[in-house]
């Protein structure tokens, strides 16, 4: 693979991971609706880092779906079977930031689960450290 797919694919892991290190603070906060959101999109660019390293691929970047990027990843490596849980993610995309993405609900209000929030922080640490191994960051 190229050197400089290599960069770019890191720039994304170093996002995801300041992504994630910034969610959890929210999560610790009880900031969970923000945290949610977060651990997503630290998911979302950790694949989307691996994903454009394996690849160099820019049709990656039109999904925002955890679960569209693993089943990509999934082709490449049959590893990323394992970590099948962490498209749960999907649910945090729109719901905790638009009133109407949860009907009837204020997504601030809504997402008050500290179990919730600690699962899926666990569930993107777990992928974004898989993906750092993989890339031998």
């Amino acid at each position: 693979m190229k050197r400089d797919n290599f960069e770019e694919a890191k720039r994304w892991i170093i996002q995801a991971e300041d992504e994630f290190k910034d969610a959890d603070d929210l999560r610790k906060l009880g900031k969970f609706y923000l945290a949610l959101f977060h651990f997503q999109q630290a998911a979302e660019k950790a694949l989307k880092g691996y994903l454009f390293y394996k690849t160099s691929s820019t049709h990656i970047f039109y999904t925002h779906s955890i679960d569209e990027l693993l089943n990509f990843a999934k082709r490449l490596d049959d590893e990323f079977k394992n970590y099948s849980m962490v498209k749960k993610l999907d649910r945090y995309y729109i719901p905790t930031r638009y009133p109407n993405g949860l009907p009837g609900s204020i997504p601030s209000r809504y997402f008050d689960d500290p179990e919730e929030a600690l699962e899926a922080s666990k569930l993107t640490e777990n992928l974004i450290n898989f993906i750092k191994n993989k890339l031998k960051l």
